[in-house]
């Protein structure tokens, strides 16, 4: 659809003028903006681009199905489960629950049809209490009833869920312990990228040199936080990034990984019931093993 700005329209925002136009609701709309579904005298704009009188506004909306995460079977490498919890170690290459792009084949799925469609919870993300990127392996804890969902969600927002893991990044590390505080938000460059930016929010990522490669290095990374691509973002911002990343680095094929060396590979919490210290280790996957052996040897990855 293509509209001319009046003068009473003038000042308004552009996905304010556009759900008015269109019918549809705000967030599609502001998603519509954020793929670059909407211009403003061919220029295409965020949502909240003021507009001006004769101002020509562009958009094409497509109303998107409703999700619905159905249980599918599919492997799982169950770590440890009792009747209010699951561990699962999540391989390398699985989306943790469906979306528009990735509706099927998720954990989600997987583990709706182990537990015969009695996760608690949000309906496309039951039971989590925590997310992985899609390449990266590693463990998820997920609640099974709605007692233990508001009890490890409580916990992790009060930083009492330990977790660390383990990475090859590039370079060699000035210092053998770090922290990285740097608020995390939309790359205002890429919108389907995160960085460090001024009013993003708080995120804190610690780490240590597990061991130091010619040219790269295994470090050991905790979190305070858990914003989207934390680790990925941080290591970028300090010109260190996870090797194989191909959002926030470069990709090199001799490494015959997936996607990002990134393993979440340890995982400690107290259990909602019993309050019993519970303590997981998954040792990282055989690509990530095969990339740690070659940049061991001092090869040279691509920059």
């Amino acid at each position: 659809m293509q509209h001319v700005v009046t003068a009473e329209q003038a000042g308004k925002r552009a996905d304010v003028l556009v759900a008015f136009l269109s019918g549809a609701s705000r967030s599609l709309v502001a998603q519509t903006a954020r793929e670059g579904g909407i211009a403003v005298n061919g220029v295409r704009v965020k949502p909240s681009r003021p507009l001006e009188t004769g101002d020509i506004v562009e958009f094409e909306l497509t109303e998107r199905v409703p999700l619905i995460a159905l249980p599918e079977t599919i492997a799982l490498d169950i770590v440890f489960e009792d009747d209010d919890l699951i561990v699962v170690d999540k391989p390398a290459g699985m989306v943790t629950h469906p979306a528009h792009g990735a509706t099927s084949g998720t954990l989600v799925n997987a583990l709706l049809a182990h537990v015969h469609m009695t996760l608690p919870g949000d309906l496309l993300r039951p039971g989590l209490v925590h997310r992985l990127d899609r390449d990266t392996s590693g463990l998820l804890v997920v609640a099974k009833r709605e007692e233990s969902l508001h009890a490890l969600s409580n916990a992790m927002r009060a930083r009492r869920v330990g977790r660390e893991y383990l990475g090859l990044v590039r370079g060699v590390l000035p210092h053998p312990l770090g922290t990285i505080d740097g608020p995390i938000g939309r790359d205002p460059r890429n919108r389907l990228k995160f960085a460090v930016v001024p009013d993003g929010k708080s995120a804190v990522t610690h780490y240590e040199v597990r061991e130091q490669y010619p040219a790269h290095a295994e470090l050991i990374f905790r979190l305070e936080t858990g914003r989207t691509h934390q680790i990925r973002v941080h290591m970028n911002a300090i010109d260190h990034p996870i090797l194989n990343d191909a959002v926030y680095g470069t990709t090199d094929p001799r490494l015959d990984l997936p996607g990002q060396a990134l393993h979440a590979w340890r995982l400690r919490f107290r259990h909602p019931r019993t309050n019993e210290e519970l303590s997981f280790e998954a040792e990282p996957p055989p690509e990530y093993l095969a990339a740690r052996a070659i940049v061991s040897l001092g090869v040279s990855t691509s920059h």
